[in-house]
């Protein structure tokens, strides 16, 4: 058989190198750290309120870790990935 007849190996290339996937996954991991910062503050009884909703770490700290998350994902897709010698 001649080479012409051979199917040609088609090497599948993804949109992102494998750096940025694993940056996306960090990025995915901080965006929920900051959302299970979020959680709690609830009253035992529905008829009492608790001042625990207003703490520092919901209202402030976790906004800004989300924040950071959502940069971060942004940097993983933005970022250039280095080249390879193939």
């Amino acid at each position: 058989m001649s080479k012409k007849n051979k199917p040609e190996e088609k090497k599948i290339e993804f949109a992102l190198a494998k750096e940025n996937y694993i940056l996306l996954i960090i990025g995915f991991a901080i965006i929920v750290f900051g959302f299970l910062l979020m959680i709690g503050g609830k009253a035992e009884n529905p008829n009492e309120f608790n001042e625990e909703i207003f703490s520092f770490r919901r209202i402030t700290l976790a906004p800004i870790i989300v924040l950071i998350g959502f940069i971060f994902e942004i940097y993983a897709i933005m970022k250039k990935p280095k080249e390879t010698e193939e």
